[in-house]
């Protein structure tokens, strides 16, 4: 849609953005956008797509996975400002926990 994130405040969304458009049709007010390139977002990716394929029997899917590198540097990763800040607080708590040990 053309204004996909408005009012996303919490979770965080994965985009195929084959066109290359999507930052025109997203609304930037509460979130940034984010390359697919953190291991473990990579790897919820491919995952999600491995279970869709399985699930549906998706020829998409199926081709996507079979050029899994063309096909992830595609990926944009929808991030909320406030969950991260969030995410990163509590990063950062359980870090000192750790080191207070």
């Amino acid at each position: 849609g053309r204004n996909f994130a408005a009012g996303m405040s919490g979770g965080v969304a994965y985009v195929w953005d084959v066109d290359g458009n999507f930052l025109q049709n997203c609304n930037l007010g509460l979130v940034d956008l984010e390359k697919l390139d953190q291991p473990q977002d990579i790897a919820q990716v491919k995952s999600l797509l491995e279970r869709h394929q399985a699930y549906t029997g998706s020829a998409v899917a199926a081709r996507m996975l079979s050029d899994w590198e063309k096909f992830r540097g595609q990926f944009v990763k929808v991030m909320p400002v406030d969950y991260k800040r969030v995410l990163n607080e509590r990063k950062e708590k359980a870090a000192a926990a750790v080191a207070a040990q």
